[in-house]
């Protein structure tokens, strides 16, 4: 089981969530939402490590996560990137002065690696600068042609290419520039229902536009040169997504599980997958093991996940593939971590609280309920991330022995939140 700190030396963890790989760096909303998820990367940290991170972590959530992990909180050293969401994360040190601080710590760390969120063009050169290698790379950094791989796998239009070379059951799809999108919509809703039209390079189900028969094309309309991908909607009862990892040696699934989605976008996680047919689990592991043998060949090593559709008569549609660690990554790493690799049942998402909380109130609220969860526990609850913005919206892992507990544990989080829903 591949896990994010394996291996000796010190760890330079790079939360570069504004990177150009997920989507264009003129998305600065979307990548300004995604930076608030940093604080996480902190649980991933043993001492001596460094996190750079693009918002600063409170004192209430950085006690919290080295308590749990019993690391000492001097023993790590963060250093935080003022917001420049123009700029992938790994340029922004440079902007602001902070590179040459990062090279002193990295100079006192003599076996420190990199371990990027985004493996984008800037975060290699970062690597190369502090002469440090990649994670996993045993030495150096991926060469730049594995990065042009990585950077079109990361694109709806680059992820179909290569899903049929290799066999994958894919929707009906064209890819089109801006100005032909009102057209090949209009074609494909000629032999479907509904389509989704989706930005060619997006993630998290942002820039998705679902359309039906007789709807208004969107507004404002895109560039002429903006590329898109058309794809008719498929029908189906479950979201799911597989993470595998590539080595030098091997290609291996690390987990599996259903995604939980809110309008079209991603929400929340729940591993392992059950009450699937068990041919559909099967195909998806056949496949995900596929696109991992195919990114081998292409020089890339890391994580990687295949997201797909299931109908209800458990017919797959693969639908894209994130080649950067995700959402889930982080996620089952701590679970991993914290529970010695033990296959406990887990769940990520957001629970809201009925009223504005503080870090240090929300804790609390879990060690009255009986879910906070502490290291050799078998069930409970994390916040894995650091207070909201609006003090209401908090993102936690869950764990437990069975799927049932777990959802009993969701149940009881809302209430201990003050909402009767998660």
């Amino acid at each position: 089981m591949s896990i994010e700190h394996e291996g000796p030396g010190a760890l330079v963890i790079l939360a570069n969530f504004v990177s150009p790989l997920a989507v264009d760096l003129a998305e600065k909303t979307v990548l300004r939402q995604w930076a608030e998820q940093a604080p996480r990367k902190l649980w991933l940290t043993r001492p001596g490590d460094v996190l750079i991170t693009p918002i600063p972590l409170s004192d209430p959530f950085r006690r919290y996560v080295f308590e749990r992990l019993g690391v000492p909180e001097e023993s790590v050293d963060i250093v935080t990137v003022p917001d420049t969401p123009h700029l992938p994360m790994a340029q922004a040190l440079s902007e602001h002065n902070l590179l040459e601080p990062l090279r002193a710590l990295v100079d006192n760390r003599p076996t420190a690696r990199l371990l990027p969120t985004a493996l984008d063009e800037a975060a290699a050169a970062l690597a190369s600068d502090l002469r440090i290698p990649v994670v996993p790379y045993e030495t150096g950094v991926p060469s730049p042609g594995t990065l042009r791989s990585v950077a079109a796998m990361n694109t709806k239009s680059g992820f179909r290419a290569v899903a049929q070379t290799l066999g994958l059951r894919l929707p009906e799809g064209r890819v089109c520039n801006g100005a032909e999108l009102e057209q090949t919509a209009s074609a494909l809703l000629a032999c479907h229902e509904q389509v989704v039209l989706k930005t060619d390079r997006s993630a998290g189900g942002h820039g998705l536009h679902f359309v039906s028969r007789g709807d208004l094309p969107p507004t404002p309309s895109p560039p002429p040169d903006s590329r898109w991908v058309v794809e008719e909607y498929v029908e189906h009862t479950r979201a799911v997504s597989a993470q595998g990892h590539v080595s030098a040696t091997r290609v291996e699934m690390t987990y599996d599980g259903e995604m939980r989605m809110s309008g079209g976008s991603f929400a929340g996680y729940c591993s392992p997958l059950q009450d699937l047919p068990e041919k559909t689990r099967e195909k998806l592991t056949q496949w995900t093991l596929a696109l991992g043998s195919h990114l081998a060949a292409e020089g890339y090593r890391g994580p990687y996940s295949l997201d797909a559709v299931c109908t209800q008569h458990g017919r797959l549609h693969a639908l894209e593939c994130n080649v950067r660690r995700t959402a889930t990554t982080t996620a089952h790493a701590i679970v991993t971590r914290l529970t010695g690799g033990d296959r406990s049942a887990w769940s990520t998402g957001t629970a809201t609280a009925g009223v504005p909380k503080s870090f240090d109130e929300a804790v609390s609220h879990l060690v009255e309920a009986g879910l906070d969860f502490h290291p050799g526990d078998f069930e409970g609850v994390l916040l894995y991330a650091d207070r909201p913005l609006d003090g209401r919206s908090w993102r936690y892992a869950a764990l437990a022995p069975t799927h049932n507990r777990l959802t009993e544990l969701e149940v009881r989080l809302a209430a201990a939140l003050g909402h009767e829903e998660f």
